[in-house]
């Protein structure tokens, strides 16, 4: 789990910097570069649903993935041609997101109690994420190769050690769709479809924060910017402490809620922040993202396994992670490059109305789900 999200940390969270830096990248290939994540995002469920899980042990399939990814990573550093780039970030995400659902197949065959042993091993994989930033922070490497070598590397070794890992072996055809469509009865539930709707479009907020943090608190003259991002994965590692006694308390809505007004209060802090006076307000939009992430998306997939029940509860999880990070975040991605570009004159980017348009989609959302979801039921 360390290894594994090391691997998407050391290159993910700064190559809209790296793309800039040395590729020239406007804000529209930028977006189409993580755009590439949430198509594969889109697609794994297939690949390990239809064939991994059915035909090959999952650590077999993890090492040759993350052994073939290393390669890919190293190939992308060699070219200076933006399309190539964005095109081998598109093959190596392919490659590594159904890793991940293969990695918690690998752990889960080995536990007797998932429900307590997963969320410790889990916890190793925020550890990973959180020592890639602070290491290319250290090293300040953020705008360089360097930062796809280190993933590349620690995918190289990752895939070595895949093969020592236990045996897990094919599940044989599975009882679900890999996309999740036995959870469309959801839906029927007029409060879910507001969720699932709400959910949809908070992804676009979202991708801003991944698209555009890190080329922005460079540009801002924020010192180590993607060393001082990592405090975002600890106040998620923090924040998620919280759910279980809050939820109990303030109920699913509210939950929701609070994550909502996060998102709307971060951006708001990352347009009025600067590396001077304000730079306060650039920690804080950054220690926020514990608050946006968890509160709205970890509630989101309890509040999802609650009104699923045990039947079809794997295929609305499914159906919940294609939408939100695949269909969600291909939507933001696109749509961040091209406010991006929109308001960068002469090279500059004019930051403020930037971070203003997720403000704006943010809030909207946040009154359509007031307004309309009435779901009471607790979780």
């Amino acid at each position: 789990m360390f290894l594994e999200y090391f691997i998407w940390g050391a290159w993910y969270v700064t190559m809209n910097t790296y793309m800039v830096t040395n590729l020239n990248a406007s804000g529209k290939e930028v977006g189409y570069a993580y755009m590439a994540l949430a198509i594969a995002t889109m697609i794994s469920p297939f690949f390990v649903g239809m064939i991994a899980d059915r035909y090959f042990s999952a650590q077999k399939v993890m090492g040759v993935l993350h052994l073939v990814g290393a390669a890919t990573l190293y190939l992308a550093t060699q070219t200076s041609d933006i399309y190539v780039f964005i095109a081998l970030v598109l093959f190596y995400s392919l490659l590594y997101m159904p890793t991940i659902a293969l990695s918690n197949s690998v752990a889960f065959g080995q536990m007797s109690d998932p429900g307590k042993q997963f969320p410790l091993v889990r916890m190793f994989g925020t550890v990973g994420w959180i020592v890639s930033g602070l290491l290319i922070g250290y090293l300040l490497i953020e705008k360089t190769a360097n930062t796809f070598y280190i993933a590349a590397a620690a995918s190289v070794a990752l895939g070595i050690y895949s093969f020592m890992l236990p045996d897990t072996p094919p599940k044989g055809k599975s009882e679900t769709s890999a996309m999740g469509t036995e959870a469309f009865v959801l839906f029927r539930n007029r409060s879910y479809l507001v969720f699932f709707i709400s959910a949809i479009l908070i992804c676009i907020p979202l991708s801003f924060y991944y698209g555009l943090a890190n080329l922005f608190l460079n540009e801002a003259g924020m010192e180590n910017a993607a060393g001082k991002m990592i405090y975002g994965q600890a106040s998620e590692a923090i924040f998620i402490l919280a759910i279980p006694l809050l939820l109990r308390r303030i109920g699913v809505k509210n939950m929701l809620l609070l994550g909502m007004t996060a998102w709307v209060l971060r951006y708001i802090l990352f347009a009025y922040g600067d590396s001077g006076a304000n730079i306060w307000m650039l920690y804080a939009g950054i220690i926020l993202h514990g608050v946006c992430y968890d509160f709205f998306f970890v509630t989101g997939y309890m509040y999802t396994e609650n009104r699923a029940g045990e039947k079809i509860k794997s295929a609305a999880q499914g159906l919940f992670t294609f939408a939100t990070y695949g269909v969600g975040m291909v939507i933001g991605t696109l749509f961040s490059g091209y406010v991006a570009d929109f308001y960068t004159e002469n090279g500059i980017r004019q930051w403020q109305p930037i971070w203003m348009v997720p403000v704006y989609i943010a809030a909207a959302v946040m009154l359509y789900f007031v307004l309309a979801f009435r779901d009471k039921k607790p979780v």
